[in-house]
This record gives structure tokens, sequence and C-alpha cells, in this order.
């Protein structure tokens, strides 16, 4: 049994017997899924024909919550947490929406009908009853579009996406996770709405939030591609349209856009469960193309620097959708360090420049040849030679048998650096410190030679890597 399963069950018990028995309903994803056959979600909301704060008391009262309740009248919605699982309490409502909010400026109650009327998706619109079980579809819509594989709206699609523009992103998120086709007249509402969802009217946060959920189904590429078609993704990422038509060199077949889309799908193909940055860094590893693309005298064309013009790209794009610091980080890491295994060449690369590259890559060594793989995979069919990742994989396995890269350290500390070069705590101290792991890995030093490091920082060799 699941948390939410088992909070469902404390739930049932708690409120069987009294006036809410067989009044409760169970809404929106754990239901459609269920309907679909799939495990249902662990989002749980409940609607009910009465005050959904009152419910939330209730709970509380019968000791299965974690803490008092938080609710919203304004709204007539509650949040009870019980066992770890929290409910979304619902009362039954219509809605009304000032023109740039997507928050409603009037709630009412009203039936169950009325309520489904309200949902976003006729396929989000079915309920089970939380004590019977049995589950109705209230508009007589859900059941028909499950089948029909589509997605839609319940009432007219421009009202629904002009009470809550954030709801357009949802019909492509549904639409790759599902498979479903966006019904004519709803996709036509969504191109002409589009320009709805640019704040202040949504939130970076909530685009964000779905913009990765659609980036986690199995179907990124296609969630991205209709994001792009629709106008959508011109409201909060444009960086990435610049892409589109931006022809390559005979390395590819394909042009920027439909490379990176391709690469994307090549990556969840061969890795279902990549991470949400691993996808991210597929989607932006060429996104400095288009600004560095150039022709040479001979015709070819180029894009010199275009993975360090990504990167920057990429930390101002994700910046302005507020994703974690870290997370930004670690996908422009991901983008400038792209091509770095496309350059391995055998005969070229000593010992230390392998284990230059082990160290720069951190913990993403992996991610970057998940990334080389799927890159290459994309590229012209004469061109998808992954020989080199699989040498320079083998090189690096057998170096860090003998001595893993990240065991090679400075042979001075920190503090003795200080006491060496008499200066206090500082940005210098760990460019030194950093230049003696360097002298370690070229062979130039011994690891735990500290007579030999002391002698380096006195010689002040290690001043040209300062300035």
């Amino acid at each position: 049994m699941t948390t939410a399963e088992h909070a469902l069950d404390l739930v049932r018990d708690a409120t069987r017997g009294t006036a809410y028995d067989g009044r409760l309903w169970l809404v929106g994803g754990w239901v459609r899924d269920k309907a679909l056959g799939e495990p249902p979600r662990q989002d749980i909301d409940i609607v009910l024909e009465s005050d959904a704060g009152d419910l939330a008391h209730v709970i509380c009262d019968a000791g299965i919550a974690d803490h008092a309740p938080v609710t919203y009248p304004r709204f007539g919605t509650a949040m009870v947490t019980v066992a770890g699982q929290r409910i979304e309490l619902v009362t039954a409502r219509r809605e009304s929406y000032d023109e740039w909010s997507r928050k409603p400026a009037a709630v009412e109650p009203a039936t169950l009908a009325e309520d489904a009327s309200r949902r976003d998706f006729t396929i989000n619109t079915l309920i089970e009853n939380l004590h019977g079980g049995q589950i109705v579809d209230p508009l007589g819509l859900a059941y028909p579009d499950l089948n029909a594989r589509i997605i839609r709206t319940p009432i007219d699609p421009e009202a629904t996406f002009r009470d809550d523009p954030l709801r357009m992103l949802r019909a492509v998120r549904f639409s790759a996770r599902l498979g479903f086709e966006i019904e004519p007249a709803t996709w036509r509402a969504i191109v002409a709405s589009a320009e709805r969802l640019a704040p202040p009217t949504v939130s970076a946060e909530r685009i964000r939030d779905e913009f990765i959920k659609t980036l986690e189904t199995s179907r990124p590429a296609e969630g991205v591609a209709m994001l792009a078609e629709s106008g959508l993704l011109a409201q909060f990422a444009p960086e990435l349209l610049e892409m589109r038509g931006c022809e390559q060199n005979e390395f590819h077949s394909l042009p920027v856009w439909e490379h990176v889309l391709l690469a994307l799908t090549n990556l969840v193909n061969a890795e279902p469960d990549a991470s949400v940055n691993l996808r991210l860094a597929v989607l932006l590893h060429d996104i400095g193309k288009p600004r560095t693309r150039s022709v040479g005298g001979d015709g070819r064309v180029h894009f010199y620097g275009h993975e360090d013009v990504g990167a920057r790209m990429a930390r101002t794009l994700l910046g302005r959708l507020k994703l974690p610091g870290a997370d930004i980080e670690a996908v422009a890491s991901l983008v400038a360090q792209h091509m770095r295994i496309g350059e391995y060449k055998p005969e070229r690369w000593t010992d230390a420049a392998v284990r230059r590259f082990v160290r720069g890559a951190e913990t993403h060594l992996d991610d970057l040849f998940a990334i080389h793989r799927a890159d290459v995979r994309a590229l012209s069919a004469s061109h998808q030679d992954l020989t080199r990742a699989r040498l320079l994989k083998e090189r690096i396995e057998l170096l860090e048998t003998t001595q893993p890269s990240r065991q090679i350290v400075s042979p001075l500390t920190g503090d003795e650096i200080m006491a060496l070069l008499g200066e206090p705590p500082g940005p210098r101290i760990g460019v030194v410190k950093d230049w003696l792991t360097g002298e370690v890995i070229e062979g130039r030093l011994t690891q735990g030679d500290k007579d030999g490091a002391s002698a380096l920082v006195r010689s002040g060799r290690w001043k040209v890597a300062v300035a």
C-alpha cells in the first residue's frame, strides 16, 4: 500500500458514518490515471459540495492529521497532511477572473457538475466516491475523450485559457505525457492566447514547474516542439527559437533545432530515467550555435566557441526561470563541456590531460558521456562514430584503477600555503593550492612532497596562474 492509499484509508475511516459519508469525491489525476489503467498519481484532491475548511477541521479533530490545517476561505480550499501525504480539499465552486490574473476574483459554491466545468480538461473531470468507490463522469465528456485520446477543455477553450493561461502549458504537458492529441479548437485557442502566458500574469516559477514536468515525460521532444509551434515557448524561452532554421555543416543532416530535439529523443530512449538537468543540458547543448555561426573562405560552416556562448545563455535562461543555483551551474557546466569527449585524440591526450578532464567534469562525467552519445546519434549517418568515447572511457577506467583522479590533491594545505606566503585567507590561496594539484597531475610534483611543493611556492611560478 502506498503512502497516498494509506492516507485515503485514514480519511475514509474517519468520515464514515458522519455527514460526509458518501459525499466526498476524489477528482483529477488520481481518477484519470486509474481510468487509464495506470498507477494513480500521488497527488490527492477531494471535492465536496460543502465547506472544505470545515472538513479539514473534522479530519484534524479525528486525530489523523500531522498538523493543523491550512485553509483558504476566499478560494474555498484547504490543505491537510495525513500520514505524510498532502491532501487538497476543495469546495465545489464557480469562479470568475480578472483579465490579467490567474487568481480567481470571485468564488461561489456550486454543484459537482458545475465544478467539473471549471476544470482544465475533460479527461480530468472524472470523480470517484471516496466511500463507495463508484466513478462518475459528471459532464459525460471524460470517458469519450479518454477513449479518443484527445485533450480538450470542458467549456470554450478561449475562456478556459483566459481564466488561467497556465492551462495552455498543462495541455502540452498532458499531450506529451499521455501521447494524446490536442483537439483542434483547443489548439487554435492556445495559439491565439499564447501571449497571455508571459509574466506577470503567470509567474516564472509556475511556468518553470510545468516546463520541467514536460521535460520529465517520456516524449519531451514532442512537448518542446509543441511549445514552439504554439507560440508558448516564445513567452519564456525565446532563445531556444533561435535554433530554428539554423543550418549546419557536413557533420549534420538536420538544422540545429531538429538536431537538438532528435538528441533529446535519443537520450530519453536510451536512458528513460535521465535526470531533468541532463535533459535540459541536451536541449540546450547547441543553443549557442546561431549566435556563433560563421562561414569560412572555403564555404564551410563553423560554430567557434558555441559551447561557451551556450553556457552563458543557459545561465541566463534558467536564471530567468528561477531554477536553483546549483542546477543552473550543473546544466551550464554540461553545456560548456559537451564537446570535450568528441575532441579526444588518443595519441595527443596525455594521462595528465585525461585526468584534468575527469577532474573538470567533477560529478558529471557520466552525464557528459550520455550527452555525447545522444549528440553523436543525431549527426548525419556517416558521422555517428562513438569510437572516441569508447576509447576515452576505457582509458579513464584504467587510470582510475591505478589512482582515482579525485584523490590527487595538493601536498600543502591552505594553512601551510598561507604560512609560506604570509597572507590571510583569500582567493589567491585557493589558486595556489589548485596550481600545486595541477603540478601533481602533470607529474612534475610527487603527491605528498611537501618540501618540493614549498620550494615551488617560494619560487613564485604560481603567479602566472593568478595573473
